[in-house]
């Protein structure tokens, strides 16, 4: 854990967002096949291993294949938000989870994932991490080409916030405090891609698994510098 200057340790809770229709796609996108597993299940083992202290998902109520999806992956229940209004967008989600009482009071700030970006890189979110702990004050985003993008990072004095505030969307929260955003230039070109549409699902495969191929040489890579069989 990195610690503050003010000696509090770095923790985060993850908000990942699956309450929405996924109208364009004609089907769950969080249910799409990613690896051995859905996009869902991705999200929550990237998190998990970066590490994240917390994770919740929010959900549409009556969303039966998405309550399938965190039974079969043994997703605890007491982590599942429920948004009675997710007609409302995706700021209703994020304020639900800002109103939710069973954060654990340790953490310090809280990360607002999209549930449709199982392609970013894992160094991308870790340096989003890093990049946040540094700046514990700010919100802080990562970037491409000077546009913010998500997974978006939050103090805990501005997540409080959410849960009264009068935005109609993230954008326009965001916009009455940008002093306070700080950007993290990266070049993952994932940041440019939410998965709407099925050609979108193509071109987010590409991306990740091209990662996850590159990952896997790079593995072989190091077990033959130091002589380890590569079996395993």
């Amino acid at each position: 854990m990195t610690r503050f200057s003010e000696g509090r340790a770095f923790a985060v809770g993850v908000i990942i967002l699956a309450a929405g229709r996924s109208a364009r796609m004609g089907k769950p996108k969080l249910l799409l096949p990613w690896g051995k597993t859905s996009l869902l299940g991705h999200l929550i083992e990237e998190w998990r291993a970066l590490p994240a202290k917390q994770i919740a998902v929010v959900c549409a109520p009556g969303a039966l294949a998405i309550q399938a999806d965190l039974d079969r992956l043994g997703f605890q229940a007491q982590n599942r938000i429920i948004n009675p209004v997710p007609e409302r967008g995706m700021f209703s989600s994020i304020q639900c989870a800002a109103q939710w009482p069973g954060w654990q009071a340790v953490l310090t700030h809280w990360a607002i994932v999209l549930g449709d970006q199982p392609h970013l890189r894992r160094q991308t979110l870790r340096q989003v991490l890093e990049f946040s702990a540094a700046h514990p004050a700010n919100v802080c985003q990562p970037a491409r080409r000077g546009h913010g993008r998500h997974p978006v990072l939050l103090p805990g004095l501005v997540f409080q916030q959410l849960a009264g505030s009068a935005a109609r969307t993230l954008k326009g929260f965001l916009a009455a405090r940008c002093r306070r955003i700080a950007h993290c230039e990266l070049d993952d070109p994932g940041l440019d891609l939410d998965i709407d549409r099925p050609k979108d699902y193509q071109k987010a495969v590409l991306l990740g698994y091209g990662q996850t191929h590159r990952r896997e040489q790079q593995r072989l890579a190091r077990r033959r510098r130091v002589g380890c069989p590569l079996k395993g």
